[in-house]
């Protein structure tokens, strides 16, 4: 006859980090810190009901109509918005870094869903939304802090009755080099 092993409950052990300040398991303050505003998104007037995705992007540039708030939050801003095609740009920087110490694929991710969404809302016309329901992205090279600032342009191939797609490249401003690519299947939602 075995008699069973009884084990004592398991409790996480105390977080230690390299720059623990205060002995194990405290941590040193914080040497960093990021603030980031931005404007409410405005109430649905029959004003802007009435324009088209491209005349909101474009009021957006203008700064007549605040920009989605995801923008501040993580960094990057549309800079052009022409029928069918958009382009954002985004500042990596160590505030998006993942625990290997590159930048968070998220933030390329959230960059070309930005963008292929922006493009297929250039093409769409007034009282129209869309929502993504498939994306699809391929990361090229990594993103560093000090990577310089990316350019994310966005062409809508297809924007039907019910459906649209998209594709996107992100690309160094500086030196054109690819890092990420991406596609995109929307859902158009027509009144």
């Amino acid at each position: 006859m075995t008699t069973p092993r009884t084990t004592a409950p398991r409790t996480a052990a105390p977080r230690t980090a390299p720059y623990a300040g205060g002995g194990a398991g405290t941590a040193a303050p914080a040497d960093r810190s990021r603030t980031h505003t931005w404007h409410s998104r405005p109430e649905p007037t029959p004003a802007i009901l009435g324009m088209s995705g491209l005349e909101i992007l474009r009021a957006c540039l203008a700064g007549e109509l605040p920009e989605a708030s995801i923008m501040s939050t993580l960094g990057f801003r549309l800079t052009a918005a022409e029928e069918g095609s958009v382009v954002f740009e985004g500042d990596p920087g160590d505030h998006l870094l993942n625990p290997m110490g590159t930048v968070h694929g998220g933030f390329l991710a959230t960059l070309l869903d930005s963008a292929l969404g922006s493009a297929v809302m250039t093409r769409l016309p007034a009282g129209t939304a869309y929502t993504t329901v498939q994306l699809g992205v391929h990361m090229i090279r990594p993103v560093l802090a000090g990577t310089p600032t990316l350019r994310c342009q966005g062409t809508a191939l297809h924007v039907g009755r019910t459906t649209a797609t998209a594709e996107a490249r992100v690309v160094g401003a500086e030196d054109g080099k690819l890092y990420a690519h991406g596609t995109t299947t929307c859902v158009v939602l027509r009144p």
